[in-house]
């Protein structure tokens, strides 16, 4: 099990310059916000990414001994824009290349040790797990995350190194098609199960692990939730909606790559799944419409969001669709506000929490998000001040904290929320992400 505590390692000369770039620019905002930026830029780096003797890159989730696949793609996202620097984009690629070990070793894991110890998070599942593996919770935004970052990687660098020297990548993508389209009949054809013993037993997924019913949709199935709190209803439409745009940027490296096969399968899932959401993951009978959480394809439907991201509030962020779509705007207006189960306001704060930590703490990932997907100015910043006055005094930033009083938190560590902070204040300079994302054409997606 690797240690939390291991000293950190220098930036290389291309973080250094953007590092100096941004904090100078940064502090003619606010100076707080540029040192704040150059510790975590420096964080995930010299803390939480440890390298391996196979170059692999092995990338602590914060002050949990794990990696997951979904928080490791987060916390490298803002190196992207540093990737001309060959020593960052080799470090890209070593995280890259070890997400793709993981999926190849088990697809419906979330999370992973760095070593086949058996290490894991001290509960006792079953079935039980391989020994790689910290956790076994399926989420379909896990199997996202490497095709995100192989994307990435490509339209920084314009390269297709990271791709080439043996056939993983290609068997990896092979190998999430296949399960998500098992996945889209999940009564009849899927293996998972999920159960876990003793005093931890409400994670297990009802009717013995396999989860609640459904029916097929075009979409598919997640027993949980990129929180890793199980799923309600089996289609959870927001990691759906990632799935789709995930799928056609991966349509756009086979193509780059001179596999027909793998871009046509690609592309072809992704219309399925992206159908799915537009027909089956909008609200019916409501006034007006909006994008549920979750659906069943039976009836069920669950309106609300979460912190965690994908969420409903991300989609313009994750590709889905613009920031002014109708549908979305109604959407976004319905998850931060009371009407959401997860919104709460207090004398610190207001925004979106998850049943994941206590009532009334909201996550700094929805704030950042929330700033993220706005095309307020006024609202942007006013949204990176909240996140920086609200650390408790520790300079970073937590999983959750208390909206009357933010010295109440979780997660003294937690990598993924520093990252997307750093994101969003490369945004406020100008130096935006998005343009490394995969897209759904927003022709394919008429508002409702």
């Amino acid at each position: 099990m690797p240690s939390i505590d291991e000293p950190e390692r220098e930036l290389p000369e291309g973080l250094r310059a953007l590092s100096a770039d941004v904090h100078r620019e940064l502090r003619a905002l606010d100076p707080s916000a540029a040192d704040r930026f150059t510790g975590l830029l420096a964080g995930t780096w010299g803390r939480a990414m440890r390298p391996l003797p196979d170059g692999e890159v092995f990338v602590l989730t914060g002050d949990i001994p794990a990696m997951w696949l979904r928080d490791s793609t987060a916390q490298v996202r803002p190196y992207l824009l540093a990737a001309e620097d060959p020593v960052v984009a080799a470090a890209l690629t070593g995280v890259l290349r070890r997400q793709l070990r993981y999926v190849l070793a088990d697809p419906y894991a979330n999370s992973f040790n760095a070593e086949p110890d058996g290490s894991g998070a001290g509960y006792i599942d079953e079935p039980t797990p391989d020994p790689l593996v910290w956790e076994q919770k399926y989420e379909v935004d896990s199997l996202c995350a490497p095709l995100q970052l192989a994307y990435g990687i490509w339209r920084a660098t314009g390269s297709l190194g990271h791709l080439t020297g043996d056939d993983r990548f290609t068997r990896a993508a092979r190998r999430i098609i296949d399960l998500w389209r098992v996945e889209q009949d999940h009564e009849n054809r899927s293996p998972y199960e999920f159960r876990r013993l003793g005093d931890d037993a409400f994670d297990s997924l009802p009717r013995g692990g396999r989860g609640a019913p459904v029916a097929p949709t075009g979409m598919t199935w997640s027993g949980f939730r990129p929180s890793d709190d199980r799923c309600h209803h089996g289609y959870l439409v927001p990691s759906n909606a990632m799935a789709a745009v995930a799928l056609a940027g991966l349509a756009e490296l086979a193509t780059a790559l001179d596999d027909p096969g793998l871009a046509a399968d690609a592309a072809a899932l992704s219309g399925e799944i992206a159908t799915g959401v537009r027909t089956h993951g909008v609200t019916t009978g409501a006034d007006p419409r909006v994008y549920a959480y979750e659906v069943d394809g039976l009836g069920g439907q669950l309106l609300m969001d979460d912190a965690n991201i994908p969420s409903l509030l991300s989609l313009p962020y994750l590709g889905w669709c613009d920031p002014g779509d109708q549908l979305y705007l109604r959407t976004r207006e319905f998850v931060l506000s009371d009407a959401n189960p997860y919104f709460y306001a207090g004398g610190s704060a207001a925004g979106i929490g998850s049943p994941h930590t206590p009532p009334g703490h909201v996550w700094p990932l929805s704030l950042t998000m929330q700033a993220l997907t706005s095309d307020d100015a006024a609202e942007r910043t006013r949204l990176a001040e909240l996140v920086l006055r609200t650390d408790g005094g520790t300079g970073s930033v937590h999983e959750s904290f208390h909206v009357d009083d933010p010295a109440t938190f979780t997660r003294a560590w937690f990598g993924w929320g520093d990252a997307l902070f750093a994101e969003l204040l490369l945004d406020l300079t100008g130096r935006s992400t998005a343009r490394l994302h995969p897209r759904l054409s927003t022709t394919e997606l008429p508002s409702r």
